[in-house]
């Protein structure tokens, strides 16, 4: 067979014992988990914690997952209650002007994706808005799940997802660091 195997497959050999199908899933979703994670707790160590999390969620409840969705959409949606626990637990209420270590800075190596200083003003707004409307232009903009997804993921229906996401647009458009961004 050419090309990569389909992800219900890998699943299927993952459960059957397979150490390489289970080691190509996690290959396939680290760099997304991770960014999903970095963009949701803002901070690089965080997010690596939270990935290896979500990936160890993920491998105890495996043999759940039904295969009547999209397995990424199952994925994500562990993603997102590991990083809302995450955010609960921390009591999430800093604001930018503080000068802390933690913060994302653009020299770091690890964050790759985030290298542009756009990038990172948008990360930094992103991290300004409710988690409930950052996890929606999370799913939507850089996961590229539809409304029904959302809905599905977050236990909303796919009218609130839009919502939260207009009102999240809203709050973004008038960030006034994005703005200086672009």
């Amino acid at each position: 067979m050419f090309g990569e195997a389909p992800d219900n497959k890998l699943v299927a050999r993952a459960l059957a014992g397979s150490n390489s199908a289970w080691n190509k899933l996690i290959k396939r979703y680290e760099r997304r988990v991770y960014n999903y994670a970095l963009r949701m707790v803002g901070n690089p160590d965080d997010a690596q914690d939270m990935m290896q999390e979500v990936f160890m969620g993920v491998h105890r409840n495996l043999p759940g997952y039904r295969g009547d969705g999209v397995f990424a959409a199952w994925l994500f949606r562990i993603a997102s209650f590991r990083c809302t626990d995450f955010l609960r637990r921390r009591r999430f209420h800093s604001s930018f002007d503080e000068a802390d270590g933690d913060r994302i800075s653009p020299n770091e190596p690890a964050l790759e994706a985030m290298a542009t200083h756009a990038n990172e003003q948008i990360s930094r707004a992103l991290l300004d808005l409710p988690v409930e409307q950052r996890h929606v232009v999370e799913l939507k903009f850089f996961q590229h799940f539809t409304f029904e997804d959302i809905a599905n993921q977050l236990g909303i229906s796919p009218n609130t997802a839009k919502t939260r996401l207009y009102a999240a647009l809203k709050k973004l458009k008038s960030h006034e660091e994005l703005r200086d961004a672009m």
